[in-house]
């Protein structure tokens, strides 16, 4: 009997502790958590965008297309990485007032430094600049940030950012729900002007400036009422709760800092100056019709669309704020072809039966996105794997990057990264070759339910119906279409049908990806991540 006991009592003891451990354990983080406070927002100053733009050599130069287009927008397309960093530094050089840019990330690499040499000589200048940084990333370089924050006519704010001083982790367990919600729109705008707005982060890898990596990518580059309708948008992230200046949340940064940053951009832009990057900076055509007022825009009808900077503070009755509920309308009233280009591609279960839908009706769907081997986030080919079947059996055409590309095949889209490692990142649609939409977002569950994004959607038939056209003769070039086939007994299996050297190739599995991602996939599928992907 007191053998029988001796065996169930530690069992009982051990039960009772790990319910005491789990108690304390709850209560150290919620008071872990309660320590962890943001500085106070009282003293912050509002501010907006200037008014008096239209009276810059940048609002001279537009004014006169503006009247002639009235209600109109002038949007260009950044494909080229290197002419999307050639118009941001040319409009930099040409800034008389103001430049307001947003960010998701701001590496501190040779296109981050390099877009900082302009933005410090901006400001020298008296160009206010004002830049909004998502914290995610925010600490990384986090000096560079304080010290641009003490120059007079800087500031720097970041955007739903983490407690200083405290453990991300614990953060990250405690804070979950706040800390989850980030800020993935990119802007970038001129004395209210010019604005672009796309998909890329400032960084290497979106610019061609990587010698080892490229993300494609496509920005839009405009003049016209969507610039004003931008810098609304910034206003309302700039002047948020969310939006914490950097003086009171990491310190008060002092002009010996300032002059060393300086001195250190300086130093680095004159080592590359003769670079072979910078020298085809210099030779871009862009770069020479920018400063030339020569550059052609395509005018058309359009408006931004974003989502509401307190998308993480709204249940289902703010839906109208969102921008996915401002876009649906022109997916779901589609009457002849949709084309969705996009990185990460986890529709969901509602959106796979609204495209199924679209299928069935007669429309032609197609979905350009990255296969497992060019995917740079494994966890989201997880989230999108499980849809590719449901969309096939309904008629929905899918392609996914061949990352194998050569470069020759790979200039038929001027988005597409020349590199051999790469990864698609471009994000667009276009509706029934009349409507297209060029901003940050993802076709996935982050874009749709959790993260803030931006884009323009306007209406050209040309150049919306030169990017179907191009995309339809040229995407069997650079991507597999993904098909469905039974066998004898009826059992489904996918194939990959692609082009290499020429040659027509055929996979019965996930193309170029080695047995131990297709693994870690596969681990991935089995937790409920989904809406975080």
């Amino acid at each position: 009997m007191n053998s029988h006991n001796s065996l169930h009592e530690p069992v009982i003891c051990q039960r009772a502790s790990h319910i005491r451990l789990t108690r304390s354990l709850i209560v150290v983080l919620s008071v872990a958590g309660g320590c962890m406070s943001l500085p106070d927002q009282s003293g912050r100053t509002e501010t907006n965008a200037v008014r008096d733009g239209n009276e810059t050599q940048l609002g001279r130069s537009f004014a006169d297309d503006i009247v002639a287009h009235s209600g109109e927008n002038g949007v260009l397309l950044l494909g080229e990485g290197r002419d999307a960093f050639v118009a941001r530094a040319a409009l930099a050089q040409l800034a008389e007032r103001s430049i307001d840019l947003q960010y998701y990330m701001f590496h501190h690499d040779t296109v981050g430094n390099l877009l900082t040499q302009k933005l410090l000589e901006a400001a020298d200048r008296n160009v206010r600049v004002r830049m909004l940084i998502d914290d995610m990333y925010g600490s990384d370089g986090e000096d560079d940030w304080v010290a641009l924050d003490a120059h007079p006519n800087i500031e720097v704010r970041f955007f739903n950012p983490w407690v200083r001083g405290r453990s991300r982790g614990l953060q990250f367990i405690t804070r979950f729900k706040n800390l989850n919600y980030r800020m993935h729109a990119k802007t970038y705008t001129v004395d209210n002007q010019v604005t672009i707005v796309g998909g890329r982060n400032i960084g290497d890898e979106y610019f061609d400036a990587d010698p080892k990596l490229a993300f494609s990518d496509l920005d839009a580059m405009a003049v016209g009422p969507v610039v004003q309708q931008v810098e609304a948008e910034f206003d309302e992230y700039w002047n948020s709760e969310y939006a914490y200046p950097v003086a009171t949340l990491v310190r008060q940064g002092t002009q010996a800092e300032l002059d060393r940053l300086r001195h250190g951009k300086q130093a680095f832009f004159d080592e590359r100056s003769t670079s072979a990057y910078l020298e085809a900076l210099r030779d871009s055509p862009l770069a020479k019709g920018l400063r030339a007022q020569t550059v052609e825009l395509r005018w058309a009808e359009g408006k931004i669309i974003h989502d509401s900077s307190e998308k993480k503070a709204h249940d289902t009755d703010w839906r109208q704020e969102l921008l996915i509920s401002q876009l649906a309308p022109y997916i779901i009233e589609a009457k002849r072809d949709v084309v969705i280009v996009s990185p990460y591609f986890v529709p969901g279960a509602a959106a796979t039966t609204a495209l199924c839908k679209l299928s069935q009706d007669g429309v032609r769907v197609r979905v350009l996105t990255n296969s497992l081997a060019s995917n740079d986030v494994a966890a989201v080919h997880a989230g999108y794997s499980k849809y590719r079947i449901p969309l096939l059996r309904c008629g929905v055409e899918l392609y996914e990057l061949n990352e194998q590309l050569k470069t020759r095949e790979r200039k038929v889209f001027t988005w597409l990264p020349r590199l051999s490692k790469s990864s698609l990142h471009a994000k667009t649609m276009t509706f029934d070759r009349e409507i297209m939409f060029v901003g940050s977002f993802n076709f996935d569950q982050r874009s749709l339910h959790i993260n803030n994004e931006i884009g323009l959607l306007y209406k050209d038939g040309v150049t919306a119906g030169n990017s179907t056209d191009k995309f339809d003769q040229n995407v069997g070039k650079v991507a597999f279409r993904v098909t469905l086939e039974k066998d004898s007994g009826g059992k489904e299996s996918l194939r990959w049908v692609g082009q290499q050297d020429g040659e027509q190739v055929t996979f019965n599995s996930e193309p170029y990806a080695g047995f131990w991602l297709k693994a870690e996939v596969a681990v991935m599928k089995l937790f409920p991540i989904e809406s975080q992907l």
